[in-house]
């Protein structure tokens, strides 16, 4: 089946194809570092860290890039009101960020490149700009006209009389029409600034992804993702400026991931019910949020309510046993002779078929984590069977190695999510039970120095053991 995906561009599922066969360029809009990243940031990273890692594991290589934004009138507010310094400021909630997102297991883009060290680039676009007679000074501001570009408007498929009702723009007597935006804002006393040809200054926020998605990906890119937020005015600026400035077209596919709503209203800042990560993880662990963000459609709204949350941490515990359940029959031996009765086979390659029918399908991680289910629910009926009757016939065995080679990379590296029950890593799993083994048969044996030992080394890397009826298993330390 081949991959299709909703392009916002064409407001159409179309079949992907990236310009370089096997390679795709993809930018993602990155945070205003001048908070702690929340809900809504997570919904977004957690959904591109998805697509990102199913193209991978499709066979693309893809080089992913997301920006920093550091240097913003929200920064500079925030570092004044802190006594601090705005470049300071940014540095930090940068940090941040990486602590947040790498415990939610979201990959590291390729590259993070900062506004503020791309300036020379801005610089370089809007005077191409304004040669072409798409830009014009105002006062040491310089603004992008956009009546001059006749397709402004085509991602949000807006006319400009509605831009102007239903949006909110920045008004200045220095415009000449109040829905073109600023490239370049001259300098304020105690702001930071830059030397330019139309005097000192900074850029304005749209200029900077447009420079820096095409210095690090190309002049066009496959993929321009973010936020429904972002699509007016963000990111028709964004077309309108680019395409203007190279005559090529800017991105073939536009991708944007769907609302946070908090009990029926759109999360938002303003409305003071958005969450920051940190709050979050007090309450539900890193993993259980993962989950519940890619058990929904990346454009589908993400409904947060306490409910939810209870369902996404139920439904990743029964993910997790079933997956106890079969590494604990491939444990067991096979028997050649016994044909328990109702132990039918599981397919691997249908599952894969399934999930990868659904993942072509617009990313539809929803429907993928439900193929995942309708499997585990066969692996637990075979273990509820083998509790009556302890043997496992051997082309039941075989297919369930056969599924969880199946399942093992596609829990780990498209869902990101470790699939080994109570958060064993896959990497880990093999040696974990080895070791498992090992302190076994030294508790046996009444060799409790080894055993110490053995606990120990799997303290070190960062599991603890449980004692249950089925035996000892490790469970990630939270």
């Amino acid at each position: 089946m081949t991959l299709a995906v909703f392009n916002t561009l064409s407001g159409q599922k179309e079949p992907f194809a990236p310009i370089h066969p096997n390679q795709v360029g993809m930018y993602v809009c990155g945070v205003t570092v001048y908070d702690e990243c929340h809900l809504g940031h997570a919904r977004c990273y957690v959904a591109f860290d998805l697509i990102r890692r199913y193209l991978e594991y499709r066979g693309y290589v893809v080089k992913h890039v997301q920006n920093f934004t550091d240097v913003d009138d929200k920064i500079i507010r925030r570092a004044a009101e802190r006594g601090v310094s705005p470049f300071d400021l940014a540095r930090q909630f940068e940090g941040r960020y990486f602590e947040v997102f790498d415990r939610l297991n979201v990959l590291r883009a390729h590259q993070f490149p900062r506004a503020t060290e791309e300036i020379d680039g801005m610089i370089r676009m809007i005077g191409v700009l304004l040669e072409k007679g798409n830009a014009y000074e105002s006062g040491g501001d310089v603004y992008f006209s956009t009546r001059t570009f006749p397709g402004y408007g085509k991602l949000s498929k807006r006319t400009p009389e509605s831009m102007m009702a239903g949006a909110r723009v920045e008004i200045s007597e220095r415009k000449n029409d109040p829905l073109d935006f600023a490239l370049w804002k001259s300098a304020k006393p105690g702001e930071p600034s830059w030397p330019s040809p139309w005097g000192p200054g900074r850029p304005g926020w749209h200029i900077e992804c447009s420079v820096m998605s095409q210095k690090y990906v190309g002049d066009t890119l496959d993929i321009h993702g973010g936020g429904q937020d972002l699509i007016f005015p963000h990111h028709e600026n964004e077309i309108a400026q680019s395409e203007s400035a190279s005559g090529r077209p800017f991105v073939r596919f536009f991708l944007h991931n769907g609302f946070v709503t908090m009990d029926g209203e759109k999360m938002s800042k303003s409305l003071g019910n958005f969450r920051t990560l940190d709050e979050l993880y007090r309450e539900i662990s890193p993993e259980v949020l993962r989950f519940f963000i890619v058990s929904t459609h990346y454009r589908s709204p993400l409904v947060f309510t306490a409910k939810k949350l209870d369902d996404a941490r139920a439904g990743l515990e029964r993910l997790r046993e079933g997956y106890r359940h079969l590494e604990d029959l491939l444990a067991k031996p096979a028997t050649e002779t016994a044909d328990n009765a109702g132990m039918r086979p599981i397919d691997g390659r249908s599952f894969r078929e399934d999930f990868e029918a659904a993942m072509d399908d617009d990313f539809n991680s929803a429907e993928a984590v439900g193929a995942i289910f309708g499997r585990l629910t066969d692996v637990n009926r075979i273990w509820d069977l083998f509790q009556k009757s302890p043997s496992i016939p051997a082309a039941c065995h075989g297919q369930l190695r056969d599924f969880k080679s199946v399942l093992d990379p596609i829990l780990d590296r498209v869902l990101g999510i470790r699939p080994a029950a109570d958060g064993v890593s896959a990497g880990d799993a093999d040696q974990i039970r080895g070791l498992l083994t090992e302190r076994q048969a030294a508790r046996k044996e009444k060799r409790f120095g080894d055993a110490d030992r053995i606990r120990d080394e799997l303290a070190g890397m960062g599991y603890q053991i449980q004692d249950t009826p089925q035996g000892p298993r490790a469970v990630r330390k939270k």
